[in-house]
């Protein structure tokens, strides 16, 4: 069975650009659309791993990390933060929120599959 990932993001064009290459790369994805709905995606699917954007609806990607860390206690699960936001400030508050990993937007499809190798 392929390794399921999670892949969030409020713009469904971002999505899509996330999910392609994982798919090709023979990974499972599962999608959110909101923090609210990631951190349902996190407890219903199991990932074993989140690609996670930080400007969303209802929660930001901030808050679903530190969510995901603390009252889901999922401290072992890979979390990659994948933005637009790229300011050093940003970046240090995404790995203080227990993210494994922060990209910022633009990516490539080869940075992409990069950063989820190393962690799965």
């Amino acid at each position: 069975m392929p390794q399921k990932i999670l892949v969030v993001d409020d713009s469904p064009t971002e999505l899509a650009l996330m999910s392609l290459p994982l798919k090709e790369a023979g990974y499972w994805v599962v999608t959110a659309i909101d923090g609210e709905d990631a951190i349902n995606k996190v407890v219903s699917e199991n990932p074993d791993l989140v690609v996670l954007d930080v400007v969303m609806p209802k929660k930001n990607g901030f808050q679903v990390c530190r969510e995901i860390r603390t009252r889901l206690g999922k401290l072992a699960l890979p979390v990659i933060m994948l933005t637009t936001k790229q300011e050093a400030s940003d970046k240090f508050w995404g790995l203080k929120q227990g993210a494994n990993e922060y990209m910022s937007k633009p990516f490539s499809r080869e940075e992409l599959l990069a950063a989820v190798r190393r962690f799965i």
